[in-house]
């Protein structure tokens, strides 16, 4: 077999989940913050984003996952009818404003905690999916986070109310709401719901970006004495969708202003670049006592990468394979590699796959075949 390498000056790029990628320093006025490409899961930025802290109420980012997952299992639905108990009627800080003995329907519930923040909406999902105990909950909220890969989260209510056990970190609020979009894209709607009206009180969404023309579409904001005024909020622009965490701003103005300042350091600094859609054909080695002279070879799904704006010239591409590739050969099967390169970046390595079955000649062809590559060999 001969090796080949094919090396290309692209304009654009694939992407797999990469690291650190490099662009201009953002200037902002958080005490965490953490950015995220969602499409490739590249950071392009980050600041004490692994610094345990207080996510005052983005915690309840947990409880509707939690409460997503139970209605996608069935063992919730929408129009169910849940319980209000003394214990959440009683929780401090925002509220839906329930009654007490009453029932609220688990869709009212879900904008009652996304929407209004309400504490006591939030308790009564969690007595519900906690056999009557929001501690219990907590437990499935801690075993729970630890599948979704939240490694330095600790969760001991659904509120989000302070506790010294109760902390997270920029990061993983950032991870919980990729996963609330990869998950349950069914339900994302109602983080962008601006208002929510129950018995007879109409209170408006806290995430102020809602109300900015920047394309933003949730999630949840937060604010406790400890933690500062905190934010996690998700962006689409042009098909693009950011993910941006901040916490430990001194008020209000400050966590809309930065966390619009974040946004558009992510877009204008950074691009998203295609180096290949899926089944486009990057190579056609030649196939040895194969029924088709060659085969094409492809990337599985469209390939992407995120990077500075200014490294988008620097990018190679490398298409590696071996040939010919004796037959037969499946669709699908390992066939090369595609090596990404740029500044600031690791490599980036893609397998290549056969794009199409090719099946092995019959018997006499390949003896003819074999002897013709013998004479070959003898005469030259």
């Amino acid at each position: 077999m001969v090796f080949f390498r094919a090396i290309f000056a692209l304009f654009f790029i694939l992407g797999v989940p990469c690291a650190w990628a490099q662009a201009p320093a953002l200037d902002i006025n958080a005490r965490e913050a953490f950015i995220l490409d969602s499409a490739t899961n590249t950071v392009l930025f980050e600041k004490d984003a692994d610094q345990p802290m207080s996510p005052s109420s983005m915690s309840k980012l947990m409880t509707m996952y939690m409460v997503f997952d139970a209605l996608h299992s069935g063992r919730l639905k929408l129009t169910d009818t849940l319980p209000v108990s003394k214990h959440a009627w009683q929780q401090e800080g925002s509220r839906m404003f329930l009654k007490v003995g009453s029932r609220a329907s688990v869709e009212n519930l879900i904008r009652g905690v996304i929407v209004q923040s309400g504490n006591d909406a939030a308790v009564v999902l969690a007595e519900e999916l906690g056999a009557g105990s929001e501690p219990a909950f907590a437990d499935l909220m801690n075993a729970k986070a630890k599948e979704l890969g939240l490694s330095e989260s600790h969760f001991v209510n659904a509120t989000g109310l302070p506790d010294p056990k109760h902390y997270s970190t920029a990061r993983d609020l950032a991870i919980l709401s990729l996963a609330l979009l990869r998950d349950f894209p069914e339900y994302y709607h109602y983080f962008s719901e601006r208002t929510f009206t129950y018995n007879g009180i109409k209170q408006g969404n806290r995430n102020p970006l809602l109300y900015r023309n920047m394309s933003v579409d949730g999630l949840k904001t937060g604010h406790t004495s400890t933690g500062g005024f905190g934010l996690a909020a998700s962006s689409i622009r042009d098909g693009r969708r950011l993910v941006v965490v901040l916490n430990g701003m001194r008020d209000m103005q400050s966590r809309a202003d930065e966390a619009a300042k974040a946004f558009d350091y992510g877009y204008r600094e950074f691009g998203l670049y295609t180096i290949a859609k899926k089944d486009d054909i990057l190579a056609t080695p030649t196939v040895w006592l194969g029924e088709n002279e060659t085969v094409p070879i492809v990337v599985e799904k469209e390939a992407l990468i995120t990077l500075p704006r200014s490294d988008r010239r620097l990018m190679k591409a490398t298409v590696s394979f071996y040939q010919p590739m004796a037959a037969p050969i499946k669709k699908g099967n390992i066939m090369g590699t595609l090596t990404i390169t740029a500044p600031h970046m690791d490599p980036k390595i893609l397998s290549l796959v056969a794009a199409q079955d090719v099946q092995q000649v019959g018997f006499f062809s390949r003896i003819f075949q074999k002897l013709g590559l013998l004479l070959n060999k003898v005469l030259g």
